[in-house]
């Protein structure tokens, strides 16, 4: 009974499906197969468990119990009564019931949640005379119906809260990254601890942790209260007692990761995160501004996710790209750097050839991730030391014999108008002032997070860019669930605060939510 096997599905964020598949294999995960933001396998309560409590990149784990079609909510009823409950709950338990629905036969997602809430509740009248109740906060058993056309898959959810919540965060700045994001982009560059880590406009710090745990090899769910499989009826508490105390694959990290930021407030909020995982003696934290940033620890990498726009006019934006261009060139050779951004003009002002580029989402943001070899000399040079290393590279950097950082002819490398980031901050007191005390949104958008989509002011007489990623709300102060961070809506799901994503076709919906909701993923590929 023990080693019984089943299918289980992991669901992530775009962008980070293969590093979770390869997380999964490395657990013992069999019939890996990867999907749209979700990755399905099979494996035993082990595996569950550990797939919980191991993987970096995972928003949640589901356990679906039940494949059937349906047209419509009287089918989903009568399906979903032929479950036996009993299996899963008893009468004292508690459930909840979370519905992803892409189909045009079922309008509304809350109704078939409400059917499946009464099929539920009928079988257990109908065999007991008594119901379990329903609980939205904190229930015994989390349920999740996705319908897709009409193949319909009912699956009981084996996390609970999303898995990017891993319980170190005791404060955050305006805009954290999230820590499945931060992992994955992590992951990504195949560091795993052997050489220094740096970020140098590190925030809260989320980056800097995720470095430390992955190079000390620490789950990320030891911070963890809870996970929703601890209260299903069969759950092995010795089993998973094992797993939470098994340390042997912990190992030593010699370096150090080291995270600067140009705000006091950000790494006094850093230091409470770190001190909160107890990684103090790995992370060593200063405030500085990038550009003063005279030196860095060798051998070493540079993972960062500068501003995009929130909180700094275009005109600094660009002139804040340029700089880290300027800084990573000079002070950061030997390197590999990876940033995070948002903006192709943003990346233009870093001046360099990127040599691997892929997408990832932020929030609802399509962001590219891009990696810069920083090397001395000339390129042909280090195309022959690559060469004599034997090494071929998929994505070659240019072939001119010219430094790769060389500025392009419009950008003239002696040009006096660079801005000096002390004296020409446009973060003026009265532009703060003004910004806070905006009368609507129309005066509050040139100081609106997300909002500068560089129109007539640019300058520079080229056109100005259509933003493509929606509005935001002007200050994300808090995690929703994985609601943030799981890509595009569909169907008219309402997002808290302004923003509706997908086609809004069945009308306003009230922004009273009986059931918790949870990340809308796509889960058949």
């Amino acid at each position: 009974k023990m080693s019984e096997t089943f299918e289980m599905v992991a669901k992530t964020l775009y962008g980070l499906e293969e590093i979770l598949a390869g997380e999964l294999l490395s657990l013992g995960a069999n019939d890996i197969q990867i999907g749209r933001r979700m990755v399905s396998f099979t494996g035993d309560k082990e595996v569950l468990y550990k797939a919980n409590f191991c993987c970096r990149t995972a928003l949640r784990i589901l356990k679906p119990i039940y494949h059937f079609k349906a047209k419509d909510a009287d089918a989903v009823y009568k399906e979903v009564k032929k479950v036996k409950w009993e299996n899963y709950m008893s009468l004292d338990k508690t459930f909840a019931i979370d519905s992803v629905i892409y189909s045009e036969d079922f309008n509304h997602s809350k109704f078939v949640a409400y059917r499946t809430k009464d099929a539920i509740v009928d079988y257990f009248m109908e065999k007991d005379q008594k119901r379990p109740s329903v609980r939205v906060n904190n229930p015994d058993l989390y349920i999740n119906i996705h319908i897709s056309h009409n193949d319909c898959t009912l699956s009981i959810d084996s996390s609970g809260e999303s898995l990017h919540k891993r319980g170190y965060r005791v404060d955050q700045t305006e805009a954290p990254l999230n820590e499945v994001l931060a992992a994955g982009m992590i992951l990504k560059t195949g560091w795993k601890g052997e050489s220094n880590f740096v970020d140098p406009m590190c925030g809260s710090g989320t980056l800097l942790i995720e470095a430390a745990m992955i190079a000390l090899n620490i789950a990320p769910g030891v911070h963890r209260k809870e996970f929703a499989f601890e209260k299903w009826i069969d759950f092995d508490q010795e089993l998973f007692d094992r797993i939470y105390n098994d340390e042997s694959q912990e190992r030593e990290f010699t370096f150090k990761c080291y995270g600067a930021d140009i705000s006091p407030a950000a790494i006094e909020i850093a230091e409470k995160n770190i001190r909160s995982a107890g990684l103090m003696k790995y992370i060593d934290l200063k405030v500085q501004p990038f550009q003063q940033c005279a030196e860095a620890p060798n051998p070493g990498i540079m993972v960062t996710n500068p501003p995009y726009g929130e909180r700094i006019s275009s005109r600094d934006l660009l002139g804040l790209y340029n700089m880290i261009g300027e800084r990573i060139k000079h002070v950061f050779t030997g390197y590999k750097v990876w940033i995070l951004s948002y903006k192709d003009e943003c990346f233009d002002k870093i001046g360099l050839k990127p040599s691997e580029k892929m997408k990832l989402m932020n929030g609802s943001l399509e962001c590219e991730y891009r990696c810069f070899d920083i090397f001395e000399g000339k390129n042909k040079d280090y195309k022959k030391a690559l060469n004599e290393e034997g090494e071929t590279r998929s994505s070659r950097p240019d072939v001119s014999g010219k430094p790769s950082f060389e500025r392009r002819p419009d950008r003239p490398s002696d040009r006096p108008s660079r801005p000096n980031f002390r004296t020409d901050r446009m973060d003026r007191p009265d532009r703060r002032f003004a910004a806070a005390h905006a009368e609507d949104d129309s005066e509050r958008a040139p100081f609106a997070p997300g909002k500068r989509y560089f129109g007539e002011d640019r300058a520079d007489g080229r056109p100005a860019r259509k933003d493509f990623g929606g509005k935001r709300p002007a200050v994300k102060k808090h995690f929703k669930d994985d609601e943030d961070f799981g890509g595009k809506k569909k169907f008219g799901d309402k997002k808290f605060g302004d923003k509706k994503f997908g086609d809004k076709k069945f009308g306003d919906r009230p922004d009273k939510k009986p059931f918790k909701r949870r990340g809308k993923d796509d889960f058949e590929a």
